[in-house]
């Protein structure tokens, strides 16, 4: 066979036709390459539906690419000719077509790009990595906005955003006066409210080819299989995301931060693991609320709270990522040390929150932010669990889920493992915030107002002795020291009666 120019590797979560590996590419005398890799689906044991996901978009993309005119040599995972890694395939693939250069788009995780850094010396050959610039803010320009600053606050930076994208200002003021309607957006959920389910798409003949290859290959991993619903190509999922501003939006923002038994998606988008492998644009979404604000169809605070989301915390964990690793994965502040409790897997426990959104998990492979941050996280956080463990979990239950963006969330803003890098405060809370929030309390084996006693909710002793154990660590973060003052004026039997209760509870996992 002769010789190629370039041989392009696109990886799984780039499934973007204008990614800058093959928008300066030539069909005619590039060709790309595509596989699904064991390597990749086990690193952590992914939830199944997210295999299939990935699996049935990539294969769509392939498909996609070919109707643009590529040649796309697609290796499945049950191919002869399949090599289980980056590298082993690329080595089969050079070997084959004698390119003149590997072209890669960088990598979202540290180990691939580890991996991209290694292979000119490896194979003898040019590899042009090129910048990502599906997102907003480059790794280089996150570093020069964080250079010099004390504290790198998502806020601060969430405005620079908004001025450089233009979105939702007024010449140079927000929209509304306020960068910021998040106090707007803490409304609990009634059970009377209507909520519109996210847009689903039926399996075609690729993806249940998909599903059943997942079966077979992958029958011991987390997750329901079934049904399966996601969007695996670029028009459903744009069709699945304008649904979603036209039903859901104008609630979303009220909502967001809701939590009600029996609705898994209240008004949320379920948009992220279109976006987070290549299927939506982020700026293109954003852009698209905003119009729908202007027009008067959603509120403002639903509108700033979506964007928020996107231009500023999803750019903002990516820009922390890329700031600190590699190193950061192992961050532990607190010392936390204790093992991840099975029900993490299983979701057999009497904590009515936990076990919904274990549930949850297991069903959907989605979970919204509350409900990873104020239940699984908070429980985490209070319990001591191994914040990498905890990690690692999060990284293979959730479709959304690529490290770049689940790291900084777990470590830094769920389990306070960096010591306040990333967030201002340690995300604890006690029962009486998820009984705010949620419905959840009223259906429990535990008694949400106790604090102690074998019936009591366990996240009030928990928490407090949360506040008892890491007192020195965080009585001098200003928005902590009035709970440490509060577990100080408590009498000495009832700080026994915490310590107990929660010992038990702990010795019980």
């Amino acid at each position: 066979m002769p010789a190629i120019r370039s041989l392009i590797l696109v990886l799984g979560d780039q499934l973007t036709p204008t990614l800058t590996s093959l928008a300066g590419a030539d069909p005619a005398r590039d060709r790309v390459l595509m596989a699904e890799l064991w390597d990749e689906a086990g690193y952590v044991r992914h939830h199944r539906k997210k295999i299939a996901f990935l699996f049935s978009a990539m294969r769509h993309f392939a498909a996609e690419l070919r109707g643009l005119g590529w040649t796309v040599d697609y290796v499945t995972l049950d191919d002869p000719d399949n090599r289980g890694s980056f590298t082993g395939q690329l080595d089969a693939a050079i070997a084959q077509h004698r390119p003149e250069r590997v072209v890669v788009t960088e990598a979202g995780e540290w180990r691939v790009r580890r991996m991209q850094e290694s292979w000119a010396a490896r194979f003898s050959l040019p590899v042009d990595i090129l910048p990502d610039e599906r997102f907003l803010c480059s790794p280089a320009s996150f570093a020069a906005w964080g250079a010099g600053r004390k504290q790198l606050r998502m806020e601060y930076f969430y405005r620079d955003m908004r001025r450089r994208t233009g979105l939702l200002m007024e010449g140079d003021q927000p929209a509304g006066g306020r960068w910021n309607f998040d106090a707007e957006n803490r409304k609990p959920a009634r059970a009377d409210l209507f909520m519109p389910r996210p847009r689903g798409v039926a399996p075609d003949a690729i993806t249940r080819e998909v599903l059943a290859l997942v079966e077979a290959r992958f029958g011991d991993h987390f997750g329901d299989l079934e049904p399966f619903w996601f969007a695996v190509t670029r028009a459903d999922a744009e069709a699945a995301f304008a649904a979603f501003v036209e039903t859901a939006l104008p609630k979303f923002g009220d909502y967001q931060d809701a939590m009600l038994a029996g609705e898994p998606f209240l008004y949320h988008a379920v948009i992220a693991p279109y976006l987070n492998c290549g299927l939506l644009d982020p700026l293109l979404v954003c852009r698209q609320v905003e119009a729908a604000w202007r027009a008067g169809r959603v509120p403002l605070n639903a509108a700033e709270g979506f964007i928020r989301q996107i231009i500023g915390w999803r750019e903002y964990v990516r820009g922390i990522y890329w700031l600190k690793m590699p190193g950061y994965e192992r961050s532990n502040f607190l010392g936390h040390t204790r093992k991840l409790p099975g029900f993490y897997w299983t979701g057999e426990t009497d904590m009515a929150c936990v076990r919904a959104a274990v549930t949850q998990t297991r069903e959907q492979a989605y979970a919204h932010h509350i409900q990873r941050l104020m239940i699984t996280g908070n429980f985490a956080l209070l319990a001591g669990i191994d914040p990498h463990e905890l990690h690692e979990w999060y990284l293979a239950v959730y479709a959304d889920a690529y490290e770049w963006v689940e790291l900084p969330n777990t470590v830094g803003m769920s389990q306070f493992a960096d010591g306040g890098l990333l967030a201002s405060k340690p995300y604890a809370a006690s029962g009486a915030y998820i009984d705010r929030m949620s419905d959840y309390c009223g259906g429990c084996a535990y008694e949400v107002k106790q604090r102690t006693g074998p019936r009591a909710c366990p996240f009030n002793a928990l928490y407090w002795d949360f506040i008892a154990r890491h007192r020195e660590r965080i009585g001098r973060n200003p928005r902590m020291a009035q709970m440490v003052r509060t577990y100080d004026k408590f009498a000495d039997a009832e700080r026994a009666r915490i310590a107990d209760s929660a010992a038990s509870f702990l010795a019980g996992l």
